[in-house]
């Protein structure tokens, strides 16, 4: 047990879960109609569920390891306490892999975009490559100067965020064709996982609200878990059903086209219903969603490189920070400009659900039976639980590599 307790705090089981849903809800909507279409509406929808469950159970789980040490320690400091060296390295490299995968893809999503709505908007002609330059530019300027100028401008973000996203479901209903929903192919079903398990992650935010909300109740902590990752839930499902209703599989201006040539959502609805509102709207909920996902990923991967390297924070420090942060993943998103959908796919399948699925259930094994935890278990089920939860994640990695390998389908 650390010798230095989570004091008790007062926040709010609301405001908990709102940071959770935030944390959740980013540029991974721009990507999952593409990657779910092949699959279909109704077999998409049993998947969001069931990445849903995984998340939320591997979210109690690391959450009853953070209550247990009790000091805000990040997933690496709770590894290396119950795994040791091998686990705090393998989730170094994690860590690293997932966050360059996801930085990736924002970076190159975020280029398409501001090239699109440069040249809508004020007839600059911009191609992706520097559209995603003005965003890492901007973005460097932003996390150089401190938490204070980000927060002011990511609340500017986000009502535009909120606001684009409530107009393009308002008019995306009238759209949607009951024809296109009916497709089902169940052989692609759970090739989707992957990304839809990036899509709940809030893992990161776990020490946080133990923090905040503090340990006395453990309850409160479990219903910000509940809620924060349950709304996200009814979104995509929301969104999902617009999309997938309006954009046909085939043809085109297909869905199937779409992913071959890997494309956002955004540019295949552009594709599919034209000059349409509707299409104005995605482009500008696309590009509220992926600048605000971008800035909190940058954030919070420049906190755990400081951490992790011992950078100092001064001018210097915050100067290498943003490049270490930065530079990489726009250098990627140069070389391979259609990795957008692909960099989704690496982070959940061999990023997300390791660092987020296999370690936190190994961690509570290894408290639990070896190292004598007695407080309160989160998750009920024992050791079935814990191996249904290392077998499932097991499973989606295995899957994956199969089809890198050109094994499956």
């Amino acid at each position: 047990m650390s010798s230095n307790p989570v004091p008790a705090q007062r926040g709010s089981v609301v405001g908990s879960a709102l940071l959770v849903a935030g944390c959740c809800i980013g540029a991974a909507m721009l990507g999952l109609p593409v990657l779910t279409a092949l699959a279909g509406f109704g077999p998409s929808f049993a998947m969001f569920v069931l990445a849903w469950l995984f998340m939320t159970t591997t979210g109690l789980l690391l959450l009853e390891v953070n209550i247990r040490y009790g000091d805000r320690a990040g997933i690496v400091t709770m590894a290396e306490r119950t795994l040791g060296t091998v686990g705090k390295a393998l989730s170094w490299g994690l860590f690293l892999f997932l966050f360059y995968s996801i930085m990736v893809a924002y970076v190159v999503g975020s280029g398409s975009l501001i090239a699109t709505m440069g040249k809508e908007v004020l007839g600059v002609s911009l191609i992706p490559w520097q559209g995603s330059l003005l965003c890492v530019i901007l973005f460097a300027i932003l996390i150089y100067s401190g938490t204070g100028g980000v927060d002011y401008f990511n609340r500017l973000l986000m009502i535009g965020l909120v606001v684009s996203y409530l107009g393009l479901v308002y008019m995306g209903f009238d759209h949607v064709e009951s024809d296109h929903l009916r497709h089902v192919d169940w052989s692609q079903a759970f090739f989707v996982i992957p990304p839809m398990v990036i899509s709940f992650g809030f893992h990161n935010l776990v020490p946080s609200i133990t923090y905040y909300l503090g340990t006395e109740r453990p309850n409160r902590l479990k219903w910000a878990i509940y809620l924060g990752s349950g709304l996200p839930l009814v979104i995509y499902l929301t969104w999902e059903y617009i999309i997938l209703g309006i954009i046909p599989v085939e043809g085109e201006s297909g869905f199937r086209q779409a992913l071959q040539q890997g494309n956002m959502a955004t540019e295949a609805l552009r594709q599919a219903v034209g000059s349409a509102w509707v299409v104005t709207l995605a482009e500008y909920f696309g590009f509220f969603a992926i600048v605000t996902s971008l800035l909190s990923v940058a954030l919070s991967f420049v906190d755990f490189l400081a951490d992790g390297l011992n950078i100092p924070r001064d001018h210097r420090g915050r100067a290498l920070l943003c490049l270490l942060t930065l530079v990489p993943p726009y250098l990627v998103g140069v070389i391979h400009p259609a990795v957008f959908l692909g960099a989704l796919n690496y982070a959940g399948a061999f990023g997300a659900v390791i660092l987020f699925g296999i370690i936190p259930a190994l961690m509570v094994w290894k408290g639990r039976y070896n190292l004598g935890w007695t407080s309160e278990r989160l998750v009920p089920g024992g050791k079935v639980t814990l191996a249904i939860v290392i077998a499932f994640a097991t499973g989606v990695v295995v899957m994956q590599l199969l089809r890198e390998l050109g094994v499956t389908p």
